[in-house]
């Protein structure tokens, strides 16, 4: 493996918790309960799902199944090896999702190095060798092999990022707090960081900007050296991935709140070289900012504008390039991304997921809605709110739900 993953790393901090974390860095049992309560699968909930399922509007030749009760499911990373994805929250759970029997449905939900209490573990990623990334609200955890070794409560784990130490404490929020990551073509670890603010006000610029917060960082993914940031310009990303074609990073960003319901436009960006600015505070879509006056300033140079508009306050998330064989041609290669609805709308929109092809040169062609139906037409409410969307190795595409608390399966078979 090459990367010294059973290496322990010390730190001096004296509570019962950063205890726990010493002890499981240097391989030593920090829980004596060896029994993990798994999440039930069948029963009234999961028929009250699959009942909504039956709303859920794909194009001919698609089906949509629930794959797994998971409570608060938000991005998934699925296991490189095996049938099973480990699955982030905004709570204090990582979830470890296994389908034993390979029927495309998942037999065990329990959680994940419990002895661990995370906070808000939105982020979950894979290193090429199959090290589990976990980023938190304000720290970043590396699980050796995770994939063979969840089975108890008690797992290896590096601390990459220690606790209060991937954005200034001082600078920690309920309100964009969710990270996500993923592995670079460089091996390098990317971490979205969302600026807490609806609009960051002008004495946060320089420290937003020094630190990747309204951004994204990259690091060593073992030990996080080498930090650099990526980008800045950013409101509140969290999705993003790579394109395995020529290795640029795409990212979705969330929306100005305050503004009206049909501004400012959603964005997907697509990043081709470290440092460049996506134009926040001072422009979001197609709309300048008036907040802290940002619209009476000239426009900043260099702004890098999205290659995909979407509707304002859908409220995009997670996204993923389609990498898999099993859906038409006309999907392979372009991008998944998951809308999770928008909350402060005059007449909701969003909970779907949306497909964008690619043209030839690698920039985004056309946009077009993928799978609907969780918001009721009738009366505005939800019946699910989809987070992330992930490529299963069968060429299956997953997409989670926090609200419903489900994963759901899309799989298709030609018409």
């Amino acid at each position: 493996m090459g990367h010294g993953p059973w290496r322990a790393y010390h730190t001096c901090a004296s509570t019962a918790f950063a205890q726990s974390i010493d002890k499981l860095k240097q391989m030593k049992v920090a829980t004596t309960d060896l029994n993990i309560p798994v999440v039930p699968q069948e029963g009234k909930n999961a028929n009250a799902i699959r009942e909504n399922l039956k709303r859920v509007r794909l194009p001919a030749g698609f089906k949509i199944d629930l794959f797994a009760i998971v409570p608060d499911a938000r991005h998934m990373a699925i296991a490189p090896s095996t049938n099973m994805l480990f699955v982030g929250t905004r709570k204090t759970t990582v979830w470890a999702v296994t389908d034993r029997n390979s029927d495309g449905v998942a037999d065990e939900v329990k959680s994940f190095a419990p002895s661990l209490k995370f906070s808000n573990p939105n982020g979950v990623c894979w290193t090429k060798d199959g090290f589990l990334i976990v980023a938190e609200h304000n720290r970043v955890l590396n699980f050796p092999a995770a994939e063979f070794f969840y089975e108890g409560p008690d797992v290896a784990v590096i601390e990459v990022v220690p606790q209060g130490q991937l954005i200034p404490v001082e600078e920690e929020s309920y309100n964009h707090g969710a990270r996500t990551c993923r592995i670079g073509p460089d091996g390098q670890l990317y971490i979205t960081l969302g600026q807490p603010h609806n609009v960051q006000p002008r004495d946060k610029l320089d420290l937003y900007t020094k630190t990747g917060i309204g951004g994204i960082v990259r690091m060593n993914a073992f030990d996080g050296s080498k930090r650099e940031v990526y980008a800045t310009g950013v409101r509140n990303s969290v999705g993003q991935d790579f394109n395995p074609k020529d290795g640029t990073l795409w990212f979705t960003d969330n929306q100005t709140d305050g503004m009206g319901d049909d501004i400012p436009a959603g964005e997907i960006n697509r990043i081709t070289k470290a440092g460049q600015f996506f134009g926040y505070p001072w422009k979001q879509g197609k709309t300048r900012i008036t907040d802290h006056g940002y619209d009476k300033d000239p426009l900043p140079a260099n702004i890098t504008d999205p290659q995909v508009y979407m509707d304002a306050h859908a409220a995009d998330l997670g996204m993923t390039f389609y990498t898999g064989k099993s859906f038409p041609a006309k999907y392979q290669g372009g991008i998944f991304s998951a809308q999770h609805g928008s909350w402060n709308r005059t007449k909701p929109i969003g909970a779907r997921v949306l497909f964008t092809s690619l043209k030839a040169d690698g920039t985004a062609d056309k946009t077009e809605v993928f799978a609907d139906g969780w918001l009721d037409d009738n009366t505005g409410t939800y019946r699910g709110r989809p987070v992330d969307v992930a490529v299963m190795k069968d060429g299956s595409l997953l997409v989670s739900d926090d609200y419903a608390g489900a994963i759901y399966r899309i799989t298709y078979t030609a018409p």
